[in-house]
């Protein structure tokens, strides 16, 4: 089986939507023995953010529509990740990044570290409020990881990746795919939002029961 994750790092439904469908995944492989193939591809929440971001509270009541209806939006992610044993500290966001430098790095780490790399960048904005915007944070991050921030460093400077995630933005796009997280599962069914782990494994069971063609 295949899943095709499309997510931003700063969206904090897809960081509860992937733990979710990797708890669904460990489960599924522990009770089947199928290995699952989980592929991660770039999306913007906003693309109009500007390269630096822009600060978090006016950035959030202008989508929002007042910056009265905040709390209670971040109160709600909060349990929702609490649930599930994903932490969130808003109270640590300042900044609302823009996460393109972040997603062109994802394609520059080891495909066999990509994983890694997502949950880092998402653990250090969400929890410590870093701005993931930055590349001197981002290159730390992967310092961090083991990865080779000076080669990394090298790649962005040469603008590689960047073709990588335009080819991710105009898929999505070809998909119809507006909002995020979305998953692809064997190139052929598509769930929006960030599901409990129980839906994933029912997504599961019914494809593997559907005929193959």
């Amino acid at each position: 089986m295949q899943i095709d994750i499309y997510s931003d790092m700063v969206c904090p439904w897809c960081r509860i939507g992937k733990k979710n469908v990797l708890d669904a995944v460990s489960e599924w492989t522990a009770k089947t023995g199928e290995e699952v193939d989980v592929r991660y591809h770039a999306f913007l929440l906003d693309p109009t953010l500007p390269e630096e971001g822009l600060p978090f509270e006016s950035s959030m009541s202008r989508k929002m529509g007042g910056a009265d209806r905040i709390p209670e939006m971040l109160q709600r992610v909060t349990d929702a990740g609490a649930a599930v044993g994903v932490t969130f500290r808003f109270d640590r966001v300042t900044r609302m990044p823009n996460t393109v430098l972040a997603h062109r790095l994802a394609y520059l780490a080891p495909e066999s570290q990509r994983e890694q790399w997502i949950d880092a960048v998402m653990t250090a904005y969400f929890e410590y409020g870093r701005d993931i915007a930055k590349p001197e944070v981002l290159l730390e991050i992967a310092s961090d990881l083991g990865l080779p921030s000076f080669e990394l460093e090298a790649g962005l400077t040469e603008g590689r990746g960047a073709e990588e995630v335009q080819q991710d933005l105009d898929h999505a796009s070809a998909m119809g795919i507006s909002g995020v997280p979305f998953f692809v599962l064997n190139n052929k069914y598509g769930l929006s939002g960030a599901y409990p782990a129980s839906e994933f494994l029912k997504a599961f069971e019914k494809i593997v029961q559907q005929p193959q063609s």
